[in-house]
């Protein structure tokens, strides 16, 4: 027999509908197994087992009383620690947040309780939805159940760190730049983040006000389809964008087959952009071989260049980030972790010609986006290769490094992420892209390919927390101390000063760091914009 733990959604909902298994006992064998192991994964900031073990006997008694709301009564779910929940803290795993307690639940936990879901608690996230993953914060990351020495990709960490050691069924986590896909990929799983304004944001701390969107995060696409069906917008306050069906049926899409779909490969993104190991390329390859099986049409296509996505997706974001903490960075950085810093600090560089610049870019990228889609239902790639031990993060690579996610968010259209294999015992993720609302092809190529392969069955092997690997872990300056740059100083002290930053020596070698990343950028965006 199935363990209560190893249910899928789909699973779960199935056999509490029959009356096979009982909500409480399903809640109960999560959290004895989250008791057991999560020591040694710190998936959970806040766990709140009373109150789960509380909705779960009220979603008993009602479905004994004929009175099941949807197909997620009864089925436990967590929230990344940025959605608001009432009465219970949201902290966005940060010590500015540690003490916040809202009065209000988020959009998306309000959608979940009324479906007759169970909040099993709140999930570590990198700083704010956006640093990496720190050991200066006041609880510590998330690790991979794969191998805990090892990243969970961020900054849904412990989203997808949950699932995947199968504390919880599902989750909801938020995607600014990869958020939902980078752990969905790193902890195989499956992570769907759908077109911009299709799940209401209202409630969530905010990261970037252009790009984050909210997603679910669960075992298998099916799952994702579940979810979405409580969480898609259906009301005039969620901002739905033009054209959207509030009455969107998103199991629909749960189709065996590929016929009659025409797939772009974007091979460019780990052939020419990003460097991948052999193993990564053969689970990909395997992957398109599948999708033609299930009589898809797949061809080779270029779509948006890693670089131009990220230096608009960054130009755009980074000082939307900036001032929603401003305040707070204003009064004192240091109380926000060291990664958060090398991140958010450098945006002060930026200028309103760059943000400018970058806007504009923005609106002809959508459009050039929007040119692949005349000929394809959706278009698949890479999505990040396997994950890298946490001992090799190092925070200044946010500027420097490129990003398979990005393209997607700049898009406005939907990306799912689903295991296409693994590489030395670690999952390797296929990133699945479609045209804004084309949510549904998006779901059936990521359904089809599920039940074509086995990879999303699997699961890691947990051990005992006192069995968990440390890690060596730095997240301050890097390297060996070099001679500051008196004219790049003085050109970070002055916009310190413009943004109304506190300035000292620490603040002026973080912006340092940075500024050629910055500067480089910009003048990218100011060729770019003519184009």
């Amino acid at each position: 027999m199935t363990e209560l733990h190893d249910l899928t959604i789909a699973q779960a909902s199935s056999a509490i509908a029959k009356r096979e298994i009982s909500p409480v006992d399903l809640t109960r064998a999560l959290i004895e197994r989250i008791t057991d192991y999560d020591g040694g994964i710190h998936s959970f900031i806040t766990l709140t087992p009373g109150l789960a073990l509380q909705q779960a006997k009220n979603a008993e008694r009602e479905i004994f009383r004929g009175n099941r709301r949807s197909a997620l009564c009864g089925i436990p779910f967590a929230l990344k620690d940025v959605y608001d929940t009432a009465s219970i803290r949201t902290t966005g795993h940060s010590k500015v947040f540690q003490n916040r307690v809202p009065n209000e639940d988020s959009e998306c936990a309000r959608r979940l309780l009324a479906a007759g879901g169970i909040l099993m608690g709140k999930l570590a996230t990198h700083e704010m939805a956006h640093g990496g993953p720190s050991f200066d914060l006041p609880w510590p990351p998330a690790r991979n159940p794969w191998s805990t020495s090892c990243f969970t990709g961020g900054s849904s960490s412990g989203s997808g760190a949950a699932i995947a050691a199968r504390f919880i069924p599902a989750a909801c986590g938020t995607d600014t730049g990869g958020s939902i896909r980078g752990p969905a990929s790193l902890c195989g799983i499956s992570g769907f983040m759908p077109t911009a304004g299709v799940i209401s944001r209202l409630g969530v701390i905010p990261n970037s006000f252009t790009f984050d969107r909210c997603g679910p995060m669960a075992r298998t696409v099916e799952d994702c389809a579940l979810l979405m069906q409580a969480l898609a917008s259906r009301c005039a306050t969620t901002n739905s964008p033009p054209g959207s069906d509030p009455d969107t049926d998103y199991t629909t899409a749960l189709l065996p087959h590929l016929k009659g779909k025409r797939i772009g490969v974007v091979r460019a993104y780990w052939e020419e952009e990003t460097q991948q190991s052999p193993e990564v390329i053969v689970a990909i390859e395997e992957a398109l071989s599948t999708l033609k099986g299930l009589g898809a049409e797949v061809e080779d296509a270029s779509w948006l260049p890693l670089r131009d996505a990220l230096d608009v997706k960054i130009g755009i974001g980074q000082p939307e980030i900036f001032s929603v903490h401003a305040e707070a960075l204003r009064r004192d950085p240091s109380q926000f972790g060291a990664d958060f810093q090398q991140r958010v600090l450098p945006a002060c560089l930026f200028t309103a010609r760059d943000l400018l610049n970058a806007r504009l870019a923005h609106q002809q990228m959508k459009l050039v986006a929007l040119e692949a889609f005349e000929r394809y239902d959706a278009l698949v790639t890479i999505s990040q290769g396997r994950a890298p031990l946490l001992a090799a993060h190092k925070p200044i690579d946010y500027w420097r490094r490129l990003n398979t996610y990005a393209p997607a968010n700049v898009s406005g259209g939907p990306a799912l992420v689903v295991c296409a294999g693994f590489s030395d015992g670690l999952p390797v993720g296929m990133q699945i892209i479609g045209k804004p609302h084309g949510d549904l092809d998006v779901l059936r190529i990521g359904y089809a390919f599920q039940q074509a392969t086995h990879w999303h069955l699997r699961s890691p092997l947990l051990s005992q927390p006192e069995n968990s690997p440390g890690v060596a872990f730095f997240n301050g300056a890097e390297g060996q101390p070099r001679e500051p740059d008196s004219a790049l100083s003085i050109l970070c002290e002055q916009a310190a000063l413009r943004a109304g930053l506190p300035v000292n020596e620490k603040l002026i070698e973080t912006l340092s760091r940075a500024a050629p990343f910055v500067f480089a950028m910009s003048r990218r965006l100011a060729t770019r914009k003519s184009l």
